[in-house]
């Protein structure tokens, strides 16, 4: 009980954070740091695997990914979608899942060919760039690998990219579906950073350990197995009164939530949108695209979502391009993703525990959703200025600050406004395909480039400018809207509380 005490003080001191939050505020956090540290223990493993099979086939394993998710994600829609199911326990299966599916990629990778020892050992060399030692071959191209090895790499890389989606996605919508826009707004950014905690650990842990290779698959499949115990947790309190649950929901009771969603306190942001008792079925993620195209917001949310997805993916494809060819070796290919990865971490994390909560609660969504597009304008150009590893670093630095210390956070405030079918439904929907079309788009785009450009693609970034401004224009308006959504909000839940409004003439 001390121990908890202690836990607790420490947690309001960095935080404003109301005692009954704080069980679902540490769940949430370990399941994200857990999540997160497997994903980029993983991720150096996954991107030297791609360039191992040729620059030109990125473009080609984004368009793979879209239709793998395209799968995958009424699949996972349906988990949460059954009756007798609830959203705690769906949680925890879908990350058991991915748990699994790594024992079996270790397994692959293991049996899968691996580069020529002989070769590698006549052409070692000392990395100025990274201090790596290692094979100087450029990769080698889909060309000269056997279709096994081609098999386990490209099957690996789409993946690991579904793992990011599919498992942060459905985390969040079990997090907003516990806490509001008010509480989300003070407690979004702490939870960040339990995920950017596993950033820094799983980037550290994989840029020391880059030489175990895929033995760092059996690692990152026990991270996941801790982030679905960690899941169990994301739970609603029901120790407190109603007056005092605010601004928790007041129920733990998932469908019971469901059912009593219309009259108790329906969300405001899509009348047009029935909130209706799931049912399960396969393809229950048709729904979720119903309730999109029936939403304007939801559309507008879908439109912002994906503009990133494709400024996002594009300036992936640049940063892979210029580490291909200016770092010749694996090992330190994966090295220098890993580290970047942690000098990323390092900056995100003093952000998020100093700043996030402050600039949403003062500055607002549309501050929060319009940083990144502004910064992301600014890469793309100092990429096309000067291509190389240090502009990389330094603008993968900015980039994923802005994205996960402001607008991250902000954007899943986005979804506070809208109803619970629209959170487990609409949200994996938006958060999954809508992305993944995002980085289609982005493939189709750069290989186009490519070839307009001669293979000199150093230069390309200059023409995803207007999708770059397109996006700010679009970030500002969705930002007003959800202030505009979440105010009526406020004001339907006070008026269908009796002792709210007792509580407001008193303080008046």
């Amino acid at each position: 009980m001390g121990g908890r005490l202690r836990l607790d003080a420490v947690v309001s001191a960095i935080v404003t954070v109301h005692p009954h939050e704080i069980p679902a505020l540490l769940h949430s956090a370990s399941c994200f740091f857990f999540i997160l540290s497997a994903y980029f223990v993983v991720l150096p493993l996954r991107d030297e695997g791609a360039i191992s099979l040729g620059l030109s086939k990125l473009p080609i394993l984004f368009v793979g990914s879209l239709f793998l998710t395209l799968i995958a994600a009424p699949v996972s829609t349906f988990i949460f979608s059954l009756p007798n199911l609830s959203k705690s326990k769906a949680l925890v299966i879908i990350h058991r899942f991915f748990s699994l599916s790594l024992l079996l990629c270790f397994l692959l990778w293991r049996a899968s060919p691996t580069e020529s020892n002989s070769k590698d050992a006549s052409n070692l060399t000392k990395d100025p760039n990274v201090g790596i030692t290692g094979p100087t071959n450029p990769p080698s191209g889909w060309d000269t690998h056997g279709w096994f090895y081609i098999s386990v790499r490209v099957g690996f890389f789409l993946w690991v990219a579904l793992l990011n989606l599919v498992a942060i996605s459905s985390t969040w919508a079990r997090i907003i579906d516990v806490m509001d826009s008010e509480s989300g707004a003070r407690l979004f950014g702490f939870v960040g950073a339990g995920a950017t905690l596993g950033q820094l650990f799983g980037s550290v842990f994989a840029a020391a350990t880059a030489w175990m290779g895929p033995y760092l698959l059996l690692f990152a499949a026990l991270l996941m197995e801790f982030a679905a115990q960690s899941s169990k947790g994301i739970t609603k309190d029901t120790s407190q009164s109603s007056e005092e649950l605010s601004p928790l929901r007041r129920t733990d009771n998932d469908h019971q939530s469901e059912r009593s969603q219309g009259a108790s306190s329906p969300k405001v942001a899509s009348p047009k949108s029935p909130i209706s008792t799931t049912r399960p079925q396969l393809w229950a993620i048709l729904d979720g695209m119903r309730l999109i195209l029936a939403s304007p917001y939801l559309l507008l949310v879908s439109l912002f979502l994906w503009l990133g997805a494709v400024i996002s993916s594009f300036f992936y494809f640049q940063k892979v391009n210029v580490i291909a060819t200016t770092i010749k070796s694996s090992i330190g290919r994966r090295r220098l993703f890993a580290q970047i990865n942690s000098f990323v971490a390092v900056f995100i994390l003093i952000g998020q525990l100093t700043l996030t909560g402050r600039i949403l609660t003062i500055a607002g969504v549309t501050v929060a959703i319009s940083a990144s597009p502004l910064v992301a304008l600014g890469n793309l150009v100092a990429i096309a200025i000067w291509p190389t590893w240090v502009a990389v670093a330094v603008s993968e630095t900015l980039r994923k600050v802005t994205t996960y210390v402001v607008t991250r956070p902000g954007r899943e405030l986005l979804f506070t406004v809208v109803s619970q079918d629209e959170k487990y439904k609409a949200k994996v929907c938006i958060d999954v395909i809508v992305q993944r079309l995002g980085d289609a788009a982005a493939a189709g785009l750069f290989e186009v480039l490519t070839i307009a450009l001669g293979g000199q693609t150093s230069t390309a970034s200059l023409y995803a400018l207007p999708v770059c401004l397109t996006w700010i224009v679009t970030a500002f308006f969705l930002g007003r809207r959800q202030e505009q959504l979440a105010k009526l909000q406020e004001s339907w839940e006070r008026n269908a509380n009796p002792s709210e409004m007792k509580k407001d003439h008193k303080a008046e």
